[in-house]
């Protein structure tokens, strides 16, 4: 292996960690429902909303917490966010139709996204709230609502191009919301429309993790709030979208560790770190590192509901220099979020069975196949790197009986189903006839030497790396869904979309 195993340990809080520590849960469920197969912790989400809220408390404010629902299409995550006081940010006709039926009322629910008449017409109807990306989407809108008597409907503007005076702050550009400087023609539509359209508030998108720019965005926000109110409109709200982030490992130093190796392995100062020596964005070009690491920041101290006190604690530099939160505060403004990933930390699991394990002909790392898809688990497509739980089959004593099913957590641990007890290095493989269905292009360092019928676990799978990229390729299934919860010591299960939040109580399974 060349050196030290490079973990990258994933973080498992008190739910997920005792999820993996729970063997013969896990592999009855493989063995009933197959592999791949997603496991969702819906308990674990109104945890995480807790946090959000503790926030909002910290800072005095109002407003509503939605979940992103395009993160996760599981019924049972958003059956318990309708048992929550929080609300679900739908970006499709489908995706209304889910948050409708799993009971959350129109005042709990916002539209975004691209709008076909369809969506539009049905967001009316319920009276959900509806934020526009442009002057022809507000006015498409406003048709419908006239030609089919539709209740007046709440809308927020969503904006974007946001500038800062003085110090330059560099902003990227987004494809939803109306640029800042083209307010005023909106602002004329809404004046215009104003018998069938009632403005609520603004709002932004924005693809980044930066929080200059996010505070950029919503002191340009408060801005435009005070413009509408000199206009004689009355809004009461702004929404700043999601991207909070997630802090996907346990070690920072593991981070630091492996992407400086990644480094020196780009510029052949080691040995290849992943297959085929893909740089992940980095490459070297006549002995100069050139590119830009595209991977997402997996070790993140201040993430979720740390990274939104953060930037409610920033100054805006136009407004007198007053931290955004007292400014929200002063002028009686809600606050709305639309967390996906944040929302969603720690509530669920990815489990793979392993079919084959073989030796590298050159002694390179181990080549395991796994029954899944690299779309399957998708971690690498959103740019998140972190290791696999090995779930062995059976644990091993010293003389080579085995004494039922075991679990080997995190680096280091030295009993398992497998050959041997020392760390191994892998390549991860799908089980898909092609050369680029790679579970992981990146080696992964195991505890010890897996076994077919074991399983590796990927922890913290339930933000966007379960639906997004998952498809039933060369007829082989898509990943099932279950919801577990916890009865005392105990873990309950039942199908994702048997799942109510009356359903621990019922005993379900």
């Amino acid at each position: 292996m060349g050196g030290q195993p490079l973990y990258l340990e994933p973080r498992l809080e008190s739910r997920l960690r005792s999820l993996v520590h729970s063997p013969q849960l896990l592999h009855t469920l493989t063995d009933a429902l197959g592999s791949p197969l997603n496991v969702l912790v819906p308990d674990q989400l109104a945890d995480n909303l807790a946090r959000f809220r503790s926030v909002y408390g910290t800072h005095h404010l109002s407003g509503q917490v939605f979940l992103a629902h395009k993160a996760n299409r599981s019924s049972a995550l958003l059956r318990r966010l309708a048992a929550t006081d929080a609300g679900v940010d739908v970006a499709s006709l489908g995706e209304l139709q889910h948050a409708l039926g799993a009971g959350l009322t129109p005042d709990r629910i916002t539209a975004t996204g691209p709008k076909n008449p369809e969506f539009l017409w049905l967001a009316a109807r319920t009276s959900v709230t509806v934020s526009l990306d442009t002057r022809d989407e507000l006015e498409q809108l406003a048709t419908l609502v006239r030609k089919y008597a539709l209740p007046r409907t709440r809308v927020l503007l969503r904006l974007s191009g946001f500038e800062a005076s003085g110090v330059r702050v560099l902003t990227r550009r987004s494809r939803f919301g109306t640029a800042v400087r083209e307010t005023a023609p909106l602002l004329e539509a809404v004046e215009r429309h104003a018998d069938v359209l009632d403005l609520v508030g603004v709002a932004y998108h924005l693809d980044t993790t930066s929080l200059s720019e996010k505070a950029l965005a919503l002191e340009g926000c408060l801005r435009v709030l005070e413009e509408c109110r000199s206009r004689g409109l009355r809004p009461r709200a702004v929404d700043i979208g999601g991207g909070f982030g997630v802090n996907y490992l346990a070690d920072g130093g593991q981070w630091e560790s492996y992407t400086t190796a990644l480094t020196e392995a780009v510029m052949g100062i080691r040995p290849p770190l992943t297959h085929g020596g893909h740089g992940y964005g980095l490459r070297n070009e006549a002995g100069t590192l050139r590119g830009a690491l595209g991977l997402y920041p997996a070790h993140r101290p201040v993430a979720a509901a740390g990274y939104l006190d953060e930037l409610l604690s920033r100054s805006a530099a136009s407004l007198g220099g007053r931290p955004l939160a007292a400014l929200l505060l002063e002028h009686l403004y809600d606050l709305h979020i639309e967390p996906g990933r944040a929302l969603l930390d720690q509530c669920g699991l990815t489990l793979t069975k392993v079919l084959e394990v073989r030796d590298d002909e050159a002694g390179g790392p181990l080549r395991i196949r796994l029954a899944a898809k690299a779309d399957d688990v998708a971690l690498e497509d959103h740019g998140v790197l972190m290791d696999p739980v090995v779930v062995p089959r059976h644990r091993m004593n010293a003389d080579g009986t085995g004494t039922g099913p075991g679990a080997d957590i995190g680096p280091g641990t030295t009993t398992g189903s497998g050959t041997g007890t020392e760390p191994v290095a892998a390549y991860l493989f799908g089980n898909l006839c092609l050369e680029a269905d790679l579970i992981t292009r990146r080696t992964v360092f195991l505890p010890h030497r897996p076994a077919p019928g074991d399983l590796l676990a990927f922890a913290n799978t339930a933000g966007y790396c379960m639906d997004f990229h998952t498809t039933r390729a060369q007829h082989q299934p898509a990943a099932r869904k279950v919801a577990a919860w916890q009865e005392g010591d105990r873990w309950r299960w039942c199908l994702d979309d048997q799942y109510w939040p009356t359903t621990p109580v019922g005993g379900a399974q």
